[in-house]
């Protein structure tokens, strides 16, 4: 169990981050993917299903989040990256938790071999987490403008949606480097149509803001009829999708 504390001046929250289930690479490691689960879920069946994944050169590091109250269940606490009323772009946004969760993934991949690409993927809240994570490193900052440690090659979105969505633009158009690093930055986002807990237009909106903003290298990959999980169809895109980006010694069809 690791501890992150925000280390506002108002006030420090400190969160516990429960037990990161790790599959190591079965062939040569060539890179390395934090994978972040849904709400009240836990790192364990996520890593269940990516090592039956044909893609032996990625380790994935699939952590779990603090059990925290949650806004959207009444304060019920849950395992969640962060705290949220609704899963969508349009609610009030808990930016100490997604910054929290985003410099526990930093710190999650800070340990990698220098050689080794990295990335964060994640599905429904963990989605939104990954892509936090991608608009930290595209800024070069968290929110409360410490800088961004990691270099990222690679996110992937199952599912779910982008934080802070409101204020991406002027924190990319205000800086070269922030506008190269996006443009640069490989995302594959996937969204089922028949989604009832994060609805496909919100996955929908959040590619279209990313795009918009100069994300340039983005794929949107979208299920008919796919509700609220993953299926094989899906889980062969991610496959294919991040042997290419990522220069992966081949084993996916």
């Amino acid at each position: 169990m690791s501890t992150y504390g925000t280390g506002s001046r108002s006030g420090r929250r400190t969160f516990e981050y429960g037990r990161t289930y790790v599959v190591r690479p079965r062939g040569r490691h060539q890179a390395t993917i934090v994978w972040l689960h849904g709400l009240g879920d836990n790192g364990s069946s996520w890593s269940q299903l990516l090592e039956t994944l044909p893609l032996p050169n990625i380790k994935w590091i699939c952590s779990t989040a603090p059990t925290r109250p949650v806004a959207a269940f009444g304060g019920f606490p849950c395992t969640a990256w962060f705290d949220v009323g609704e899963l969508s772009e349009d609610g009030p946004d808990d930016i100490e938790g997604l910054d929290a969760a985003a410099a526990h993934v930093a710190n999650l991949l800070s340990t990698e071999p220098a050689d080794i690409k990295l990335g964060v993927g994640g599905f429904s809240m963990g989605a939104a987490a990954a892509l936090y994570s991608a608009t930290c490193f595209a800024s070069g900052t968290y929110n409360s403008g410490n800088p961004y440690p990691i270099n990222l090659s690679a996110i992937v979105g199952l599912s779910g949606w982008l934080p802070c969505s409101r204020s991406l633009k002027s924190k990319i158009e205000g800086s070269q480097e922030a506008a190269g690093r996006a443009a640069s930055l490989p995302l594959l986002l996937c969204h089922g149509k028949g989604d009832d807990v994060v609805n496909y237009r919100n996955g929908l909106n959040s590619a279209e803001v990313l795009s918009s903003t100069g994300f340039r290298d983005l794929a949107f990959r979208t299920y008919n009829g796919l509700g609220h999980y993953t299926v094989p169809e899906e889980m062969d895109d991610v496959c294919r999708w991040l042997t290419s980006k990522l220069g992966l010694d081949r084993s996916c069809s």
